[in-house]
């Protein structure tokens, strides 16, 4: 056996965002390295709250001393509960501590020069901790890290992902999910950057009303990129969709061993018109792509503006200019101006948020007074920046002060911290302290689809001053009852303790405003009747609505701390603390102590917070760890441990696309006339031959197909459209570059919309969206559609017993987005559009007696001339294979 270099790392890395990801740093021969030959994903969600274990066993198959390195990326609300790695039999576990008295441990080590280093940082989602530990030849270790987290709804869903990377083929490899939500079970599915038809054979999903239960358990040879090769194709996401159940009525109480959870979320409610300030950052450090993309996110938002809203733009520098003096009414005049204006938003100069910022309310204010502002209507402040003040006034402190002063709780304030310039704790602070929330706009490619997936979350208020009561004779301890908007697509949670004498049933009053009157919702509910519902022990784990009430409670106090004085911090410290400590739970107030029995070394896991990694530049895959400089020959197993936080901003490189799915071939209405030999024309002596527009598949063809391409000046094209299939695709066509800058496809049922341009793929459901870059595998089952795309970036959109319609990117000759149909024999004869013609009632004319390369194509009265000639089929990806079709110039 081949014995690796010394000092050689071999790193298994899980990776979780609301589960898992292993990885190790090198794809190694099993026999000389590392060996994972267990991976095992147990995650119970009840009622929303997720509790996930991770277990890793691995062996050293070398005859040497190896290091294996344990890493997992946690979402950022998720709170560790227990981390333990056995070794040789014996267990070493973590132990949550106070964070002073935990640091004070690490320090000593520090200081003795046995400990390697910490480091803390944060990215988009997660947050990271990773441990290493030197394996003997032949010892086994066993890592098993639990997390929970309350899964919020966003846009009307439920998400858990689970990212797999674990470059190497493992011999039991399970992944199972089981979801228990008492309200029903309203929608699930279920999407994969790494799925292929084969993998998808060791997916099984099944559900009730109730229960879901997701098992993805691969076989050695289903995670094999091939027969020839030990590589495994397991490299991407794994994504869990779901909603529950929901009526009109005030919501879902559920009950569990003394503690109780509220559950309110009617989706049905009409929508109150707003008022809302646009407040843009055009300085200098926003020029180049962030305003570019800031004014695309910008326009779109604007499209999505209700007529009954009302809206304004500020745009600031040094200093602030408004758009109109007035608030105007979200009219398609108006709107369309706003766009115009958005354009033409040029980046340079200081910043002066505090001017822009009371401009904003000053406008709110005045059209307060002048009786402008609907009655019932909802006053939202959004703010975008890149950078801190450095025009006016530029102390933070006093410009908060000023912002809480001028709004007086009066408006909701939404800040969006545009990349790692900004200090988004100060844009934190000044938005809870104003009743709205700050978020992070990461400099990316999708940054303006952050921005509009942002607006869509506060752009359908519901209800406004939402307050929850209960018996003060039957609960206590209850988390935050009093709201000041609920918006569409998300849900407001109230937790609590049953006291220990409390009534046989549980009531509860929902207070709120709608849009021109008040509203109260009254419910009971039996507590026996409601704890029966949670004694299934494969869905529920112990004491778990009891857990959820102690994250929730803490999340809350941590929330609390930001805005908070000091007298008032201290106190909710104490309690944020005291709850960690008794439900072991790693916040931004503990930490988890790793130290390793009979030699004096600790390692330390804390929660990062968002401004530590402020000016940061990162890489995708960038890992920030030391390595012990001990010599790993003399080490027992066991070694050194090491816990860190590494950042993620990027997302996860190295996504590992599935083969391309068979291009099968269709059939048509379309009626084609026997082909002559003498058919034989080529393209002109040196002409590189293109790749046409569109490929139309021809019925009974094994070989000839019709290659339609766009040459009049039309822009906007309706391409398809077949309303018995409840599916339209349109284009948008750039006739001087012979090109579509957008493919757009459109579904009814499941309503979804796919957007396609040369960046990337758009799916939105639900006013939620997602974006892919051409060329990563995805494999996505909803009901009633499948998605997928392969490594060539051929996306395809299939639903059972309809047509297929495929999108690609194409690389080749006549660079460009193109489209492609499967079993057009299923359109519906009420089909219609530039290509959906085709598939209409069609006549040949008779061969030119001059040449018979040519032809009439008449369609629907229509004639068209048909021309014999070589193109590139790009079905099959670059570079293309030259086929003789039926050539046709719309």
């Amino acid at each position: 056996m081949k014995t690796p270099a010394p000092g050689r790392t071999h790193s298994i890395v899980l990776v979780l965002l609301s589960l898992a990801v292993l990885q190790t740093t090198k794809a190694q021969k099993v026999q000389n390295d590392i060996d994972i030959y267990s991976l095992t994903v147990d995650s119970k969600v009840s009622s929303r709250f997720a509790h996930t274990v991770i277990t890793s066993r691995v062996v050293n198959r070398a005859d040497a001393m190896q290091e294996a390195t344990f890493q997992v990326e946690l979402p950022k609300k998720a709170f560790i509960t227990n981390f333990s790695m056995v070794i040789d039999g014996v267990t070493y576990p973590g132990n949550i501590k106070e964070k002073a008295a935990a640091q004070e441990q690490y320090s000593a080590a520090v200081a003795r020069g046995e400990s390697a280093g910490l480091v803390r940082a944060t990215g988009r989602k997660t947050e990271q901790f990773q441990v290493s530990v030197s394996v003997a030849p032949a010892a086994k270790v066993t890592f098993e890290l639990v997390y929970e987290e309350l899964l919020a709804r966003h846009l009307g869903a439920y998400e858990l992902l689970l990212k797999v990377r674990p470059q190497q083929l493992v011999k039991h490899l399970q992944m199972d999910i089981h979801i228990f939500e008492p309200q029903g079970i309203s929608f699930l599915e279920t999407e994969s950057t790494f799925m292929t038809n084969k993998l998808a054979e060791a997916l099984t999903t099944s559900q009730n009303k109730t229960k879901a239960h997701i098992r993805f358990k691969p076989t050695l040879s289903q995670q094999q990129k091939s027969p020839e090769k030990q590589d495994t194709v397991l490299d991407g996401n794994f994504i869990v969709r779901y909603d529950v159940d929901r009526t009109v009525s005030g919501g879902s109480i559920q009950i569990e061993n003394g503690y109780f959870v509220h559950y309110f979320a009617p989706d049905s409610l009409s929508t109150i018109p707003k008022n809302v300030i646009f407040v843009i950052d055009k300085s200098g450090s926003m020029m180049g792509r962030k305003i570019k993309q800031t004014r695309e996110a910008l326009i779109k938002i604007l499209s999505d503006l209700s007529p009954h809203d009302q809206f304004n733009l500020i745009s600031f520098n040094a200093e602030a200019t408004k758009w109109k003096p007035l608030l105007v009414p979200a009219s398609t005049e108006n709107v369309n101006e706003a766009k115009s204006y958005a354009t033409g938003i040029q980046a340079q100069g200081g910043t002066n948020i505090n001017d822009a910022m009371l401009m904003a309310v000053q406008l709110l204010e005045k059209a307060n007074r002048e009786e402008l502002l609907p009655a019932g209507s909802v006053t939202l402040i959004i703010l975008l920046t890149d950078g801190d003040p450095t025009a006016g006034e530029t102390n933070p402190s006093k410009i908060q002060k000023n912002v809480r002063k001028a709004i007086n709780g009066q408006h909701s304030l939404f800040c969006l911290g545009f990349g790692f310039d900004v200090s988004y704790s100060f844009l934190e602070k000044m938005a809870l302290e104003n009743g709205g929330l700050a978020r992070r706009i990461y400099e990316d490619s999708d940054s303006a689809l952050q921005l509009q997936d942002f607006y869509q979350q506060v752009a359908n208020p519901l209800m406004t001053s939402v307050a929850f009561e209960y018996p003060s004779n039957a609960v206590e301890s209850v988390t935050q009852d009093a709201f000041r908007v609920f918006f569409k697509g998300s849900e407001l949670v109230v937790a609590g303790k049953l006291r220990d004498q409390s009534p046989d049933v549980l009531s509860a009053q929902v207070w709120g405003q709608l849009h021109k009157e008040n509203v109260t919702f009254v419910m009971e509910f039996r507590v026996a009747e409601q704890e029966e519902m949670f004694r299934s022990p494969k869905y529920i784990f112990h004491s778990f609505m009891e857990r959820l009430w102690a994250y929730l409670t803490i999340q809350q106090l941590l929330e609390q701390m930001v805005s908070a004085l000091d007298a008032e911090k201290q106190a909710l410290e104490a309690r944020a603390l005291n709850l960690s400590l008794s439900y072991s739970f790693v916040t931004p107030l503990t930490s988890m102590v790793i130290t390793k029995p009979g030699q004096e070394q600790s390692q330390v896991a804390e929660k990062p917070v968002e401004d530590e990694n402020r000016g940061r530049r990162l890489h995708p895959g960038l890992m920030l760890f030391g390595h012990s400089g001990r010599d790993r020959a003399s080490r027992k197993t066991g070694g050194t441990l090491k816990v860190l936080k590494s950042p993620a901003r990027f997302g996860l490189p190295g996504r590992l696309p599935a083969s391309p799915p068979p291009f099968f071939r269709t059939t048509s209405r379309l009626v084609l006339p026997e082909m002559t030999s003498r058919a034989t024309t080529t393209a002109p002596p040196f002409a590189p031959v293109q790749a046409p527009s569109v490929i139309l598949p021809l019925p009974g063809q094994s070989v000839d197909r019709l290659c339609v391409d766009l040459r009049r000046p039309q822009e906007l094209v309706n391409l398809l459209s077949d309303p018995d299939q409840g599916v339209e695709v349109t284009g948008h066509y750039e006739t001087v570059k012979a090109r579509f800058s957008w493919i757009e496809v459109t579904f009814e049922n499941p309503q979804l919309q796919v957007h396609a341009s040369p960046e990337h793929v758009v799916m939105t459901r639900n006013r939620r969206s997602s974006a892919y870059k051409w060329k990563e595998t995805l494999y996505s089952v909803m009901p009633g559609l499948k998605v997928t795309m392969d490594k060539a970036g051929l996306l395809l959109l299939s639903r059972p017993d309809r047509v297929t319609i495929g999108l690609l990117f194409w690389d080749g000759p006549g660079k460009g987005l193109r489209l492609l149909l499967q079993d057009t024999d299923r359109f519906s004869s009420h089909v219609n559009g530039t290509l959906g013609q085709f598939y209409q009632d069609v006549l040949w004319g008779p061969l030119d007696t001059a040449d018979d390369s040519k032809r009439t194509l008449k369609v629907q009265g229509r004639d068209y001339s048909a021309t014999r000639e070589l193109k590139l089929d790009y079905q099959e990806g670059p570079p293309g294979k030259e086929i003789s079709c039926w050539s046709v110039e719309l």
